[in-house]
């Protein structure tokens, strides 16, 4: 794989895209839409969130176990087990399985964890042809791109990009329709499915109960690569069991709603094993692949609730920074608030700190979260693991400890905090502070900061106390402080302004600090 740019790099490419904030913008906003929408039409939706979390929190808490009584069903059911500590080891093992089969075509559908490992570079250098047939997986392959987005791979394109992509890699007449896109694609994948000897899928959940894998798509291509292929091979991260097939209820209740806003997906696909003596269709051997990769030293850190996120994509759909830079700019495969977490957790912390930083704290992946995982708390909690362990920049410690040794003084702070106000009014120009110095700078490269006030909000109340004292009347109604001159211009043409009365707020804060001293916000 390319060496992935900084970044600080990433994100000014994609603030910078006009198309992709069109395209982020018209998505995530219908998702959301549907989402309210589809939950509304679930009853008591709330004891199935908090369900569907403590079914997912107890299978957490024992994992070894349940994932032993996982594989043991497994078995029974005919399927052949195999256990990845890393990626590279689980893309070894598929490898192995298609050469013992004598595999040469190979198809996928949509698979998270087998874009984790890049599988399909590591089969690609082995010779294989692979084809992904998710409509969106299949676009993004022909455009040797990776997927933007958990649930909607290419959501950063347009429908012209798409008929551009497809045009120039397939050779078919160039379109924007999506029905005739869409005819393209299926032409060309029904001969992939034909010729296929091994189908490769990810895995929803896993049914520890039964030792069921659970595929949920909207496309039949899940079936076509489950049922057509003489061998089955699902890669699946080691977090995805859910106990029963009960359990398991609760969570496709919530999934397709979360995720694309249906009550239920198109097709929801149960699997057992390889084919019975007696069945009309199935691959005639059925293999799993428990992937580490990671995954245990997220689980025994502060950070293991996040191994509950069932990928249904809500948090990216909420996230105003995910909306604005999209899924590239996250540099690995899991974008938005649970990618912060997740790729920091499987690939170290090094190298991804940047990623929890990228976060307005402001609560709404959690809101949306249909298992209510608490990531603003992980978040935070990454946050102070990289001040502990990462080198911060020299100047951003120093303030940090001088601001530390401040604070605590009244005094102190009060006479610093006026000769910074001071001096960042000394730049202003027309109430706007375009360029600050050091730390600063970062701030106004991309926007314009308002000038501060000349006095404080407490240094303007303190003054109109006093003067309120020494007048006789109430703080409100003092001719004094910030309020002053606009108290006294009403006075003349309203009785009533004495006490306050009858003015608006505009009126209450002329004067120095008041609303007529700044002119409308601005954006650069």
């Amino acid at each position: 794989m390319s060496a992935v740019p900084p970044f600080v790099e990433r994100v000014r490419s994609a603030l910078g895209d006009e198309r992709l904030h069109v395209a982020l913008g018209r998505a995530t906003e219908a998702l959301r839409s549907r989402r309210a929408s589809a939950f509304a039409s679930l009853e008591d939706s709330d004891r199935v969130r908090d369900l569907a979390r403590k079914a997912k929190l107890e299978v957490l808490a024992d994992l070894a176990s349940q994932l032993q009584r996982f594989e043991e069903r497994l078995v029974a059911n005919g399927v052949e087990v195999h256990w990845a500590e890393t990626g590279e080891e689980a893309n070894r093992l598929v490898l192995e399985i298609a050469r013992r089969h004598g595999v040469k075509r190979i198809v996928k559908s949509k698979s998270m964890a087998t874009e984790e490992t890049h599988l399909n570079h590591a089969l690609e250098r082995a010779g294989m042809d692979v084809v992904e047939t998710d409509l969106g997986e299949y676009i993004v392959q022909l455009n040797q791109d990776r997927p933007s987005h958990i649930i909607l791979p290419i959501i950063h394109l347009t429908r012209e990009d798409v008929g551009a992509v497809m045009h120039r890699r397939i050779q078919v007449p160039l379109s924007d329709d999506p029905r005739t896109l869409a005819g393209f694609a299926r032409a060309k994948l029904r001969e992939e499915f034909l010729r296929a000897d091994m189908g490769i899928t990810g895995a929803n959940f896993g049914v520890v109960e039964t030792g069921t894998i659970c595929l949920v798509t909207n496309e039949g291509n899940g079936r076509m690569v489950t049922t057509l292929p003489r061998v089955h091979v699902a890669v699946m991260g080691i977090e995805k069991l859910v106990p029963t097939l009960e359990d398991l209820d609760l969570f496709l209740r919530l999934l397709a709603r979360s995720a694309t806003g249906q009550k239920i997906t198109t097709y929801t696909t149960l699997l057992r094993g390889p084919r019975r003596p007696g069945d009309e269709c199935g691959p005639e051997a059925m293999h799993v692949i428990l992937l580490d990769n990671g995954r245990s030293r997220l689980l025994a850190g502060d950070d293991a609730e996040i191994l509950g996120c069932i990928r249904c994509g809500a948090c990216l759909n909420a996230c105003p920074i995910y909306k604005s830079i999209g899924g590239h700019a996250y540099g690995d495969t899991y974008p938005g608030p649970v990618g912060a977490i997740v790729t920091p957790g499987l690939r170290g912390l090094h190298g991804w700190s940047e990623l929890p930083a990228a976060s307005t704290l402001c609560g709404a992946c959690r809101d949306v979260c249909p298992v209510r995982l608490d990531i603003p708390r992980m978040l935070l909690g990454l946050r102070r693991e990289t001040v502990r362990t990462e080198k911060t920049p020299l100047g951003l410690r120093l303030g940090l400890k001088a601001f530390g040794w401040i604070a605590p003084r009244p005094k102190l702070y009060r006479a610093a905090a006026a000769a910074a106000r001071r001096l960042v009014r000394a730049r202003a120009r027309e109430g706007w502070v375009r360029r600050l110095p050091g730390l600063g700078g970062g701030w106004t490269q991309a926007r314009d900061l308002r000038a501060p006030a000349a006095t404080t909000f407490q240094e303007q109340w303190t003054h109109r106390q006093q003067t309120a004292r020494a007048t006789g009347s109430t703080p409100g109604a003092s001719a004094g402080g910030a309020g002053g001159a606009g108290v006294r211009r009403q006075q003349a043409h309203k009785p009533e302004a004495a006490s306050g009365a009858g003015l608006t707020p505009a009126e209450r804060a002329g004067g120095p600090g008041g609303a007529a001293q700044h002119p409308p916000a601005r954006r650069r």
